[in-house]
């Protein structure tokens, strides 16, 4: 374990040269015989240290749920010219163009795009 000043609770540095430790807080004196036979061992999580390398290795899946919402439409089918299809809208081209509409036969589930 490593060793804490008496008085004030400071780490205490190791000793490096001469017969004791002053504590650098209090000016607690501490005999250097208190650190014989202390073995001090440091560990650190893997996540403690960010690394760009690390995090390349890990896999991020992310889920999104569908905003598509499809309407039942009076739109006749070009092939079996039922009256009622299911549309969806969605922006395949630039912003400032018209969005496409997709749309499935309620008769015979046949789909067609109007670009508008």
């Amino acid at each position: 374990s490593l060793l804490f000043c008496p008085d004030c609770g400071t780490l205490l540095d190791l000793p490096t040269t001469g017969n004791s430790v002053v504590c650098e807080q209090c000016g607690h004196v501490e005999p250097a015989s208190s650190f014989e036979n202390i073995e001090v061992v440091t560990r650190s999580h893997p996540d403690a240290f960010p690394s760009a390398l690390r995090d390349a290795r890990k896999i991020q899946t992310t889920q999104h749920e569908s905003s598509v919402v499809q309407t039942e439409e009076d739109e006749p089918c070009p092939k079996c010219r039922h009256p009622k299809a299911l549309a969806k809208t969605m922006q395949t081209r630039s912003a400032d163009e018209g969005a496409t509409v997709f749309y499935t036969c309620l008769g015979c589930s046949h789909g067609w795009v109007v670009y508008n």
